[in-house]
């Protein structure tokens, strides 16, 4: 592609874009909470936000509280009782994605999200990168045993308020990274690898102001691959991008994607 002229798509970006898509080859896709809001999980910074309506939620969602303090705990399993991801179901969107994996061209998808709505919707396990972890499973703090979410909150369910490890006694959370948590080194190394290796990047629903994760888009970037981001509220890195699409990304990634009906 020539210089600075091909960096942004211009009279008709959609078709412009679904003309990058059709050609690459090793497509990379991050996403972030967007793309799960038409599956009815809010997202947490965006006008109707978990965190936006409700800052004491934020809490739960924090480390050093939630291991400190039994009343957290104790919210944070009521909220999980009720979390939108057991009766949400895969939307447009990610069928959109799946497309391009069956048609051989989706190289990895790296996800902020903790629903497993990708894997739901058709996604190889393998080919997905959960940064965030998966709130389908349970991890104990103190001795590290996996467990199904499902089970724990049958014991929540029976009148168990804060649940601890049937093996050790430790405090149990969700398998998902908390604030002050840290990350899985291997996992991020996995995803700026990938990033690296595309030769166009979806970014899609997030507003890629969390890091390291947002670093794939400057890493996908400067390894050459076409930058797309897909979102309805501006982003942090909007600049840097060969083309910004806004809308519902249920309305706009089946057309980017050419799985449109």
């Amino acid at each position: 592609m020539s210089a600075d002229a091909d960096r942004h798509a211009h009279a008709d970006p959609l078709a412009t874009v679904r003309g990058w898509v059709g050609s690459a080859r090793r497509i990379v896709a991050l996403t972030g909470a967007g793309i799960s809001t038409d599956s009815g999980i809010p997202d947490f910074r965006g006008p109707q936000g978990v965190w936006t309506r409700n800052p004491a939620a934020e809490k739960q969602s924090t480390l050093q509280n939630y291991l400190a303090d039994p009343a957290v705990r104790e919210s944070a399993w009521q909220a999980r009782l009720v979390h939108p991801a057991w009766s949400a179901e895969p939307n447009r969107g990610h069928r959109a994605l799946v497309g391009l994996e069956r048609q051989g061209r989706l190289h990895a998808l790296i996800t902020q999200n903790i629903d497993e709505l990708h894997q739901r919707a058709g996604h190889a396990p393998e080919r997905v990168i959960e940064v965030h972890g998966t709130i389908r499973r349970v991890v104990c703090w103190g001795c590290g045993e996996r467990t199904p979410m499902l089970e724990v909150l049958e014991r929540v369910r029976g009148g168990e308020r804060d649940p601890a490890c049937r093996r050790c006694g430790g405090i149990l959370k969700s398998d998902t990274i908390s604030f002050g948590q840290a990350l899985v080194p291997e996992v991020i190394d996995r995803a700026m690898r990938v990033a690296a290796e595309a030769d166009l990047l979806l970014a899609v629903g997030s507003t890629l102001q969390v890091f390291p994760v947002a670093g794939v888009v400057p890493v996908a970037r400067n390894a050459g691959a076409r930058v797309v981001i897909v979102n309805d509220q501006p982003t942090a890195m909007d600049e840097l991008a060969d083309a910004v699409i806004r809308g519902s990304i249920g309305d706009v990634l089946p057309r980017l994607c050419g799985t449109a009906a």
